[in-house]
């Protein structure tokens, strides 16, 4: 059988999925992913807990499906940045997560120098603290001894695709793909290839940095494993291919710990004036391919919020059920700022608000607002997309995933917001799916990108019910809201 094995690595959990040739789930495995917070607004990961998570999950999902698997595919949290010894293998720091927001002054000091158009034409992207080359330069001036070790050659650096590809072939690839490449601040989009100008700017080291390939073809071989290891890509790239969004103008949004709606245009790359970024989908052979992305920097992060912070909820899974005890939200509006508004607002300072607030507000109006806060998010970034392409591409679906994809009042809530058809098709874990089909097109389990479109099925559809004069007061209401939290 020709099953595949996908790591999913996450921002909040480390996952193995073992797929079969028709894109069926046989097995998963699952580790919770500790967050830490040294400071307000740093968030920090254990580079070595998420190998050892990783690996452990491999194991117990391979060992569950019963199967033999063809080939490896690895799709990852982007942006994340880990830096260790190339001798030893071992992290010089915890990986600073893309959520992390120590460098926004820095940030701020570069575009203060004029540097942010040159980095856009370039990479695509914007000036953030988001993007890996700000949190790689800080790991690189605060560790000690670490910018003398990496001007020897003695040091690293990568993505977490490129953490578990060295950690699997036992330190005999560093590489990365095109899609994790391009969120670094660092690669050139257009040209395929690290920019020694960028580079020279953010004063990083070119020795640091992986092999960049296509993201299916085989990257090297899993030792432990015994099976190539033939895709890599980024998670929402991987999502995107696995939502079998393959041509111009299909798109998807992917509802996990941020949100993340991308919609590919070929072998454009479009330049946004929307406030969204260019980046790289997943390339499956020498030709690259683009796509617009928009990103939500708290998605379902808010309902963990819920769980953890306002103790709201005992479990993810109630939060449906809370917000359902209501009819609406109560005039409670949330915006969940926690670590600033990405696209399109990108305001790193942005901090969030509960606003509308009154003494018959209870816990299930602000469970409701919380959830809608997600589909308001989602919504604005939908509306900057469209605006950015013609008349004739305008999004007439979107195909949505992630964990909050299953629930059935959020995405009626997108249906009813955005005016057109949500679709969410079987296989939600389209992410890990996707890089399994990456791999097997990378080994010839499949033999074209027609095989795998194939595998995309529909499990339900929510049309919009709202009238769209209802949706528009409702979206203004979010506008205004936003409004108030960016005049702090």
């Amino acid at each position: 059988m020709d099953a595949l094995l996908a790591l999913d690595q996450g921002t909040s959990s480390s996952r193995a999925l073992v797929f079969g040739r028709d894109g069926r789930l046989l097995a998963v495995a699952q580790r919770e992913l500790p967050q830490h917070f040294p400071q307000p607004g740093w968030v920090e990961h254990d580079a070595e807990e998420i190998w050892t998570h990783q690996v452990e999950c491999a194991r117990e999902a391979v060992a569950k499906a019963g199967v033999k698997v063809a080939a490896i595919g690895i799709t990852n949290q982007r942006e994340t940045v880990v830096l260790w010894d190339r001798k030893t293998g071992q992290p010089l720091h915890k990986a600073l997560v893309w959520q992390d927001r120590r460098t926004a002054a820095f940030c701020e000091q570069l575009k203060s120098q004029g540097l942010e158009p040159r980095v856009r034409e370039l990479t695509g992207l914007v000036l953030d603290p988001y993007f890996s080359a700000t949190k790689l330069r800080w790991l690189l001036d605060n560790v000690p001894g670490a910018r003398e070790r990496a001007a020897r050659g003695e040091l690293a650096f990568g993505t977490i695709d490129s953490w578990l590809l060295w950690k699997l072939t036992d330190g005999k690839v560093h590489a990365t793909d095109a899609s994790n490449a391009s969120r670094t601040l660092i690669y050139d989009i257009h040209r395929g290839e690290w920019s020694d100008e960028l580079l020279a700017a953010f004063d990083i080291p070119k020795s640091l940095l992986p092999e960049v390939k296509p993201s299916s073809g085989v990257f090297g071989q899993a030792t432990e494993f015994g099976v190539p290891i033939a895709g890599i890509a980024g998670d929402q790239q991987a999502a995107l291919f696995g939502q079998a969004a393959l041509t111009p103008g299909q798109a998807k949004n992917t509802y996990g710990t941020g949100c993340f709606l991308l919609m590919h245009t070929g072998t454009q790359a479009r330049t946004s004036t929307q406030g969204l970024i260019t980046t790289r989908a997943a390339q499956v052979d020498g030709t690259a391919q683009y796509a617009l992305e928009g990103s939500v920097f708290v998605g379902g992060a808010v309902v963990q919020w819920l769980r953890d912070g306002l103790k709201a909820i005992g479990g993810s899974g109630e939060v449906q059920a809370l917000a359902s005890s209501v009819a609406d939200a109560g005039g409670v509006m949330f915006v969940p700022a926690f670590a600033g508004l990405g696209a399109p607002y990108w305001r790193p300072d942005a901090r969030g608000a509960l606003l509308g607030l009154t003494r018959g507000t209870t816990q299930a109006h602000i469970a409701r607002a919380a959830l809608e806060s997600i589909a308001f998010q989602s919504a604005a970034v939908l509306t900057a997309m469209n605006a950015d392409v013609d008349a004739a591409d305008r999004l007439t679906e979107l195909r949505v995933d992630g964990g909050a994809s299953a629930n059935d009042l959020l995405m009626q809530f997108q249906a009813d917001l955005l005016g057109i058809p949500v679709l969410r098709p079987k296989v939600i874990e389209t992410t890990a799916l996707g890089a399994a089909l990456l791999a097997g097109l990378g080994t010839g389990v499949y033999e074209s990108t027609e095989q795998i479109g194939a595998i995309w099925q529909l499990d339900r559809a929510f049309e919009p019910r709202m009238s769209r004069d209802e949706a528009g007061a409702r979206l203004a209401e979010w506008d205004k809201a936003v409004r108030q939290v960016l005049a702090e």
